[in-house]
């Protein structure tokens, strides 16, 4: 058999490969080889091809094949072979197969090999995927290599012992007298090693992290070290920017943080380093910069002096100056950590946290938004208002529902007059209405009736508010309430606190019937719009005959109207709450059909104010009549707009396929009971949802909008539908005639 092609010349083949496919082809022929060569139990070549075969697993082609040569290879004596091998074990092998308990054996021989780069590869595959066996069965092993004088070998079996620690934490005792004397060797990679040892063992035993607080107090010694690597000279076996190994400063500033959490003698004794690292830190680098964000960390876990907090807080502060947007970021999440325990440090620096919210990245400026929220005190309120609106008008929507929220609950806490609260949430819903929570126009309608000295003020920036923008709906709805509750105050023009407008009771008609006819308005706002004009039926001092027919002609038109979205709406949540409970016993307690009552005056609506008197005066005994004057609502037709016919007319299924079901119910609209209004009623009755659903119908020209009669006949009423909607991400379109209609619809 030819010998195999090297692992350069591999790598420099699939390099030519123009196209995937034929990458691909030339990987599956090597693998070919490989697999033939493995079968042949060639052993002069298994090196090379594990080696070529590792190269394919990197490039993500599957290598599993190659899991048993790897074994081989370290079981071999040649140190070549079983560099390679142990480097296939740890990229194809791991705990969840049982073949790696195949390797114990060859691993514990290795750890007491008489080549130090035989134990070290033994101990750097252990470390890497050794399973809780194997961990247990080496761990004496790995104990007696932490004890050894090389410093190679002890370095790699401080990190094994990591391993060891994380799969079976109960051997963590077994390493402890081993640590002891960790701290007093001068290689860094000892010492690297031995602190991230140390680390482990505090952070998951608590018995350990207080042994090494008050037996063997780590303290000093860690204080000692970090010392020495501030102080120290230029040393280019370390030194990273001009900074003498600042991974060995950031691991020791990490144990630190650890052992003086909620320890005073902790934290006392390391007071002093903390503060010369703050402070001698060269801070134009990244690398400095590191270390003094840990630093920054470990000052505010730990009980540090009030004055070491401060310089803390003010490292933050200058790297919100830093270009970097990562160092601003992580100041400001570090800020708003500790502005709840120094408020007053992180007030210093406001005005520079405010900056950041015009900052391009989004991260950042959600950070500082969150940050300036918290700053907000009774003292700046109405700066930090002035920005945070101001932030309001010109952030991207999906900063708005946070912002608006944030606004609302700090105006309600801090709010310095009850007015600069009116217009801080009126400004709110101006900007950004559509984005606040559902309870603001409850909470804002609650604040302005508290605050009787301001509703002439209320009621006439809301109705200037409404005539410039009626988009924002929590806006109109408030408005529409503040209208109808005191529109005597703003027709008679008796507001104080600034230049009153005249405005006609006509005018305040106009702007509310106008939201009834709205397309923007929704049937809550249809809903708040009606009951003002209803309001002011008794609102308005003096009432003419021509607004009084006015009132009683929209009520009589939108009345029913109003009632039936509304009831629509909730009928439809209430099926939505059903599909939710997944239960087909539940029965939802919104009726379907409004009740059947004796018509009286201004049709369905205005019967629900039959048996209230709007005199305002008390309600008198039922056996004394008494003739009260004449209700400015008496008199309009008792017609409704549409007549129940649902048992006249039954309903109809239209269409019912792929799991779309379409129904037609009707009505006649009165006055005219030849018209018939078709409503439909859509139901999905698969798990995933349809979107962007159109439907479109047409009827041939002869029925179009009346049935032509040919001598004594009626021909029958036909329609043809087109739905075009998307499902499962995939859209769907589907014509269909509906030709089953109910005789007595066009009869």
């Amino acid at each position: 058999m030819p010998a195999p092609i090297r692992l350069r010349e591999l790598i420099r083949t699939i390099r030519t490969a123009r196209t995937q496919a034929e990458e691909r082809e030339m990987i599956q022929k090597e693998c070919a080889a490989i697999r033939s060569s493995f079968r042949e139990e060639d052993n002069t070549y298994r090196c090379r091809n594990v080696a070529k075969l590792l190269y394919m697993h990197m490039l993500g082609y599957p290598a599993h094949f190659g899991q048993l040569e790897c074994l081989k290879l370290i079981a071999s004596q040649k140190f070549t072979d079983k560099r390679i091998g142990y480097l296939g074990a740890m990229l194809l092998l791991d705990e969840r197969q049982d073949v790696h308990l195949l390797m114990t054996n060859c691993i514990k021989n290795d750890l007491n090999h008489s080549t130090q780069y035989v134990q070290g590869l033994a101990l750097c595959t252990l470390g890497c995927m050794g399973s809780s066996e194997m961990c247990r069965d080496l761990a004496g092993e790995v104990e007696k290599l932490l004890k050894t004088s090389n410093s190679y070998l002890r370095k790699k079996a401080a990190l094994c012992a990591v391993h060891v620690i994380r799969k079976v934490p109960e051997l963590m005792e077994m390493f402890l007298p081993a640590t002891k004397n960790l701290l007093s060797e001068k290689n860094h990679g000892v010492l690297h090693t031995s602190v991230v040892l140390l680390t482990e063992m505090c952070e998951r035993s608590p018995d350990m992290l207080l042994h090494f607080r008050k037996v063997w107090i780590l303290v000093p010694q860690l204080v000692r070290i970090l010392k020495n690597l501030i102080m120290s000279g230029y040393s280019p076996e370390h030194d990273v920017s001009g900074i003498s190994d600042p991974f060995l400063q950031v691991r020791i500033l990490r144990l630190l943080r650890i052992l003086g959490r909620s320890d005073d003698d902790s934290s006392e004794a390391m007071n002093d380093i903390l503060a010369q690292v703050a402070t001698n830190t060269e801070t134009s680098k990244n690398v400095g910069n590191a270390i003094l964000y840990e630093t920054v960390l470990t000052i505010m876990d730990i009980k540090s002096e009030s004055g070491l907090r401060v310089l803390a807080i003010n490292i933050l502060g200058r790297f919100l100056l830093n270009n970097d947007k990562n160092i601003r970021y992580v100041a400001l999440t570090s800020l708003l950590k500790t502005v709840q325990t120094d408020h007053n440090a992180v007030q210093r620096h406001r005005s520079t946290i405010v900056d950041c919210l015009k900052d391009l990245d989004v991260s950042i400026k959600r950070r500082a938004m969150e940050l300036s929220f918290a700053l907000v005190n009774g003292n700046n309120i109405r700066g930090m208002m002035k920005e945070l609106l101001y932030f309001l008008d010109s952030c991207d929507p999906e900063f708005k529902a946070d912002c608006a929220s944030g606004v609302f609950l700090a105006a309600e806490k801090y709010a310095p007059s009850k007015r600069w609260h009116i217009d801080t949430i009126m400004r709110v819903l101006t900007t950004a209405g559509s984005y606040v929570r559902d309870d603001s126009v409850p909470n804002l309608i609650q604040l302005i009736t508290n605050s009787v000295e301001m509703h002439a003020y209320t009621v006439q920036r809301l109705y200037k508010a409404l005539l410039d923008d009626i988009s924002q709906q929590p806006l109109v709805q408030v408005s529409s309430w503040c209208i109808g509750e005191y529109g005597d105050l703003l027709v008679s023009g008796q507001c104080e606190e600034e230049e009153p407008i005249q405005v006609t009771e006509d005018e305040v008609l106009d702007v509310l019937e106008g939201l009834l006819v709205s397309n923007l308005s929704t049937p809550v706002t249809r809903g708040y719009s009606l009951t003002a004009i209803m309001k002011l039926s008794t609102r308005f001092s003096s009432v003419c005959l021509k607004i009084s027919s006015r009132i009683k002609k929209v009520v009589s038109i939108y009345g029913s109207i109003c009632l039936k979205m509304y009831s629509q709406a909730c009928l439809t949540r209430a099926n939505d709450l059903l599909d939710l409970l997944g239960g087909n016993d539940v029965v939802p307690v919104i009726q379907t059909t409004l009740p059947t009552k004796p018509a009286s005056a201004g049709g369905e609506l205005l019967d629900l104010l039959g048996d209230l008197s709007l005199s305002g005066g008390p309600a008198p005994a039922p056996s004394v009549p008494v003739s009260q004057p004449p209700f400015l609502l008496d008199g309009l037709s008792s017609q409704p707009l549409f007549n129940d016919i649902s048992a006249a007319i039954p309903p109809m299924t239209a269409y019912s396929k792929n799991g779309l079901k379409i129904e037609f119910t009707f009505e006649r609209a009165n006055p005219n009971p030849n018209i018939a209004v078709i409503t439909i009623h859509a139901t999905n009755t698969t798990e995933d949802d349809m979107t962007e659903f159109v439907f479109q119908a047409a009827v041939p020209k002869v029925t179009m909008y009346s049935l032509v009669k040919v001598g004594n006949m009626q021909q029958q009423l036909r329609m043809r539908v087109k739905l075009t909607y998307t499902h499962k991400g995939s859209p769907v379109q589907d014509l269909a005639e509906v030709n089953n209609f109910p005789p007595q619809s066009w009869q």
